[in-house]
């Protein structure tokens, strides 16, 4: 019994310890898959030479569109990755922490965060996005289902850019088999294409994965 009791304080101790010195959020994106499930995934995609961004335009791909209530997409992602976060009757996150896993920051000001889209709209339109209609466009830039939005470093979302894994990935290398998981993942629901060159640097990435 008192072994039990010594445990329970223990565990309690932690976790209030834990929650005080606001260690990284657990919150990640729904859907990443197995490395199994990616492998097959990338198997499968078709590989092609690169569109061009003829015509593209981020306005092609509205968002962030309302989800619930007054929240929009952004408010819903970063409610959902950060921790203990605060928001405001209009849904704006007024204060919590977020950690960056692509470079390992933490966060308290939202303004401080980005929310990345994996598979970049500039990307996407390359890949075959291009022949979509607005409203699958709008599906692709506001997916929750899938791993394809994460709050992040707003300079370091700004430093990828519209960037496929070939030519950037994540500072932090422990990151990259996730990041190849959540890449591979989108352009395979959204039947995208890949680049000889990307496909090569996703394997690499995935080589790295333990499961």
């Amino acid at each position: 019994m008192k072994r039990a009791l010594h445990w329970t304080v223990t565990l309690a101790v932690i976790t209030v310890t834990s929650s005080l010195l606001g260690g990284p959020a657990l919150a990640t994106p729904t859907g990443i898959p197995s490395k199994a499930t990616a492998q097959s995934q990338l198997n499968g995609l078709s590989v092609a030479t690169q569109g061009s961004t003829s015509g593209y335009s981020r306005d092609l791909f509205p968002h962030w569109i309302t989800i619930s209530g007054s929240c929009n997409t952004r408010e819903t992602v970063l409610k959902r990755d950060g921790s203990s976060v605060v928001t405001d009757s209009a849904c704006a996150a007024t204060s919590g922490r977020w950690y960056s896993p692509y470079d390992g920051a933490t966060w308290t000001a939202a303004s401080d965060v980005d929310i990345d889209h994996v598979v970049p709209l500039a990307e996407a339109w390359r890949s075959g996005a291009n022949s979509w209609t607005t409203s699958r466009r709008q599906s692709f830039a506001n997916d929750l289902t899938r791993p394809q939005l994460i709050a992040v470093t707003d300079n370091v979302n700004q430093s990828k850019g519209d960037q496929d894994p070939s030519t950037w990935q994540p500072s932090i290398s422990s990151y990259r088999c996730t990041y190849a998981k959540m890449w591979i993942a989108v352009k395979a629901y959204w039947a995208l294409t890949l680049q000889a060159s990307e496909k090569t640097a996703l394997q690499t990435m995935l080589n790295t994965c333990a499961s």
